[in-house]
């Protein structure tokens, strides 16, 4: 589904999506599993991307897609920390000068629509709209910043860290934590969760 007067958008959102997981929790890798709307996990989310940003660049950082085109980064596959710094060491400045943030997406977060896309970011645009910070949620007492946005800003930053864990990279970044109830990071990471979102799903198509 198209959406429509979103043309300010553009290209002034990037799309990073990590596919370089091997999903050992859930018997293998989640990238390409067949997503219930049709075609893989990761091609369902480049493709809300799209569906909001149809200019914007798709850097997927790990395996490539089968349904879905994007610039396919080498991922050391040590975990989205260090892909995410050594994405951002692998870029030309500015290689973008036109994205304000990037869309920081994990695979198995397959529950995101094109519009709760539009009703997220627009939270981030409010609260962060010169991408000066990683604006996130926080679940309980966890900032949650997968499937938040990286300003574009911080790019030169990440590329000089070494971190092994997303959150100690916060260490060194400025954030912002914005309440949204647009926001969909739920992982599917376990079986039972896969089969409590299968079930939910398909509730909601007979609803």
């Amino acid at each position: 589904m198209a959406i429509e007067n979103h043309e300010e958008i553009g290209s002034a959102l990037g799309l990073l999506l990590l596919t370089g997981g091997q999903g050992r929790r859930l018997g293998g890798p989640k990238h390409n599993r067949p997503h219930p709307a049709g075609g893989t996990w990761g091609g369902h989310l480049v493709r809300v991307f799209r569906e909001v940003c149809p200019t914007g660049p798709v850097q997927i950082l790990g395996e490539a897609l089968p349904d879905a085109v994007g610039v396919v980064v080498p991922d050391p596959r040590l975990g989205p920390a260090v892909a995410l710094c050594t994405w951002a060491r692998s870029q030309p400045l500015p290689s973008w000068p036109e994205v304000r943030r990037w869309w920081v997406l994990p695979c198995d977060q397959v529950q995101w629509t094109s519009e709760d896309l539009v009703s997220w970011l627009a939270a981030a645009e409010t609260a962060d709209p010169l991408g000066k910070a990683w604006v996130m949620v926080r679940e309980e007492e966890r900032e949650q910043p997968l499937g938040g946005f990286l300003g574009a800003t911080l790019m030169p930053v990440l590329a000089l860290l070494e971190e092994r864990r997303v959150r100690d990279l916060l260490r060194h970044l400025p954030r912002c934590v914005v309440a949204s109830e647009a926001y969909r990071g739920l992982d599917v990471d376990l079986p039972a969760d896969l089969e409590i979102w299968t079930k939910a799903y398909s509730g909601s198509l007979r609803a």
